[in-house]
């Protein structure tokens, strides 16, 4: 099991994502996500940066961890050609260091250039394009591309890596597995769902399976509770709310009916170190061979120690993080 941190736009300056970047390489994490956002969810949440700005600053500040978005967004605020220059230039700085996470979005973010919020089976159907649309600019030559969602017409990439990044696809449910594995280079997911697994791995074989945990360390549970109901009560929204609401104010309504229990059942809040590594665990068992880590709210610093000198050598006595990222 291949443990990674990650980087949360929503809730850090520029800076201090690539000093947290530079942090998680030094304390072992071989990856690390970032997210890749227009609005946060929650105004309190408060930031909210370019993420093609700090992953250069990344680049050049790192040498070992590698860097993938969770998750880009390739189809409305940001034409896929742009994306894929983009991806490629980053890829160029950090050779075999970067993966491309990509979904089909939220209307939190997407909403911003005043086109359409498409329905999510449009959606799926303009990301295997604008998957299409990268793959072959990232083949070199020039391209031109007249589909249903996408049009490029005489495009050439002169700044292309000699590796073009993986493309993960974020995926919840069978279906979307499914999809992911059709199109994907491996798998982004966020519950320990054994049928999603199973579904992508039917459909995909053998690629890379990447979960996300979020979590909440603070000194005592206590503590822990209230930072997370504070930063990231949205963990606890369920359905498909998080893909359709447009506003923070909108999410911040919408986590006025999430209790601490709800929350509980979702993030692991506190110090014990016994409870995230039953976490983790549940992604194992569900077929996952990457977590990436969530640590919400202030606390980073103190938060990414805690798995840095805990749980991670924990998880290596017990025979896990040993493999590299794929």
């Amino acid at each position: 099991m291949e443990i990674g941190f990650t980087l949360s736009s929503e809730e850090q300056s520029p800076k201090d994502l690539v000093r947290l970047a530079c942090a998680a390489e030094e304390s072992g994490f071989s990856f690390a996500t970032i997210s890749d956002h227009f609005h946060p969810w929650t105004s309190r949440q408060g930031n909210s940066p370019f993420v093609w700005s700090v992953l250069g600053a990344i680049a050049g500040a790192t040498s070992r961890i590698r860097i993938g978005t969770a998750v880009t967004c390739p189809l409305i605020r940001i034409h896929p050609a742009i994306v894929a220059q983009a991806a490629a230039t980053v890829t160029e700085m950090m050779p075999g260091r970067f993966f491309l996470g990509v979904g089909t979005g939220e209307n939190l973010n997407e909403h911003v250039t005043g086109q359409r919020w498409p329905s999510a089976n449009e959606r799926r159907e303009l990301l295997r394009e604008a998957i299409a649309v990268m793959r072959g600019l990232w083949g070199g030559g020039l391209v031109e591309h007249r589909g249903r969602g996408y049009q490029v017409i005489d495009a050439q990439l002169f700044t292309l890596p000699a590796e073009p990044p993986p493309i993960y696809v974020a995926a919840v449910g069978r279906l979307a597995a499914e999809f992911a594995a059709e199109v994907g280079d491996g798998l982004i997911g966020t519950t320990p769902e054994e049928d999603v697994i199973a579904a992508f791995e039917e459909n995909g074989g053998s690629k890379p399976k990447l979960g996300q945990l979020t979590v909440c360390w603070a000194p005592d549970e206590r503590t822990a509770i209230d930072t997370a109901m504070t930063w990231w009560p949205i963990a606890a929204v369920k359905g498909e709310l998080m893909q359709e609401l447009p506003l923070p104010r909108h999410f911040e309504q919408a986590t006025e009916m999430v209790t601490e229990d709800q929350l509980k059942e979702v993030v692991v809040c506190g110090p014990d170190v016994s409870r995230y590594l039953d976490a983790i665990g549940t992604y194992d068992a569900a077929g996952y061979d990457h977590v990436f880590i969530h640590q919400v709210g202030p606390n980073q610093e103190q938060g990414l120690r805690f798995l840095a000198e805990e749980v991670l050598p924990e998880l290596r006595q017990r025979g896990g993080g040993a493999r590299k990222a794929g």
